[in-house]
């Protein structure tokens, strides 16, 4: 009996001594290991709030904003996790750049044209009078500058990536075929387009995109200055029948921009991924989205609603261009002004220009 006793001991020794030995070698390899999910480390993610005004089944949410997301997460190994908030449905189109500020939203896209007054250099991007052959070149025009000229206007957050309609067009509810078809037509447009529109004869209206369809249905204005996506991405062709060509009147510069105590709080590797995505969107997705979606929604326009294009005469053209010509000049003085050197931006965004239409045709 005493040497089953002794066996016995010695047995259950040698169990405990291999649960030490178990534990040790488990720990040890939890140890070694780097990276991970922030489930594997432990580490609660950043969880944060994108606010921005396009439906959800808008591109600008289904082509970039998720995809985009998602590739932050998957870079990040699940440290950073962003959820869209689309429609309006935590911030206004006009208040998205000041709730960025405040917190209300940690990031946040919306038009710098929204806000009135807040952004004169961004402003500088969408003067008529100056030729983008797509939004490619002019997508990769502004973001460009804005990184040379470096304007104190957006340090106050931390800007993502910019990027622009390109040329827009004028689409109406009645034909516009000459100056005296559009004199007093009441139209939608924002910021510099606004400016530009007045001083051709017409009446301009601040509105959001957003508010733009019902706008145009109840007869509240006429037509709409803006890029051709818009004629399906938010159905305007539905309650417009006419599609003026005015390539040498429009841009609007789009922003992603986050709160600026949110970024800096960020580890350092964490922002470094999260820019490597971001110049990766930007160049893959975001700076050609507009030329995409301008192709689909002129062909679903014609086709779905029998929409009518007008191309202007040449010397029809002159007439415009003359009448906008000292738009430039006056917003040169604006920005000089305001101790701005309007002459350096304004020759930085030409020089930009005439390059990227060489070289993104």
């Amino acid at each position: 009996m005493r040497i089953l006793s002794m066996r016995s001991w010695k047995s259950k020794q040698a169990l405990v001594l291999v649960a030490v030995l178990s534990m040790v070698l488990l720990l040890g390899l939890t140890g070694c290991s780097s990276g991970g999910s922030s489930e594997q480390t432990g580490q609660e993610p950043v969880e944060l709030k994108l606010a921005h005004f396009f439906p959800s089944t808008h591109p600008v949410e289904t082509d970039l904003i998720q995809p985009w997301a998602k590739a932050i997460e998957e870079a990040t190994e699940g440290q950073v996790k962003i959820t869209s908030y689309s429609g309006e449905t935590l911030l206004k189109a006009a208040e998205t750049y000041g709730g960025v500020i405040n917190g209300v939203a940690d990031i946040g896209l919306s038009c710098f044209a929204y806000d009135s007054g807040r952004f004169p250099v961004m402003g500088a991007f969408e003067l008529p009078g100056i030729t983008y052959s797509n939004s490619k070149v002019a997508s990769k025009v502004a973001w460009e500058g804005i990184k040379q000229l470096n304007p104190k206007e957006v340090q106050d957050t931390h800007l993502m990536m910019v990027f622009t309609t390109g040329p827009g067009d004028l689409f109406t509810k009645t034909p516009v075929r000459s100056l005296e078809d559009l004199k007093g037509l009441e139209i939608r447009a924002t910021g510099i387009s606004a400016k530009t529109l007045e001083a051709l004869g017409a009446t301009p209206v601040a509105m959001p995109q957003s508010d733009a369809y019902e706008a145009l249905s109840k007869g509240v204005v006429q037509g709409n200055l803006s890029p051709v996506e818009v004629l399906k991405g938010w159905r305007h062709a539905e309650v417009t029948g006419y599609l003026t060509r005015t390539p040498f009147i429009y841009n609007t510069l789009f922003y992603i921009t986050m709160n600026k105590d949110k970024w800096e709080a960020l580890p350092e590797d964490i922002r470094e991924k999260i820019n490597k995505v971001n110049e990766q969107y930007f160049e893959e997705v975001a700076m050609g989205l507009w030329d995409q979606q301008n192709e689909v929604a002129w062909k679903w326009a014609v086709e779905e609603t029998g929409m009518e294009e007008i191309i202007l005469p040449d010397e029809e053209v002159e007439r415009w261009k003359a009448l906008i010509k000292p738009i430039q000049d006056d917003y040169i003085t604006k920005l000089n002004e305001k101790g701005l050197d309007g002459e350096e931006i304004l020759d930085t965004i030409k020089n930009l220009a005439k390059r990227y239409n060489e070289e993104l045709k």
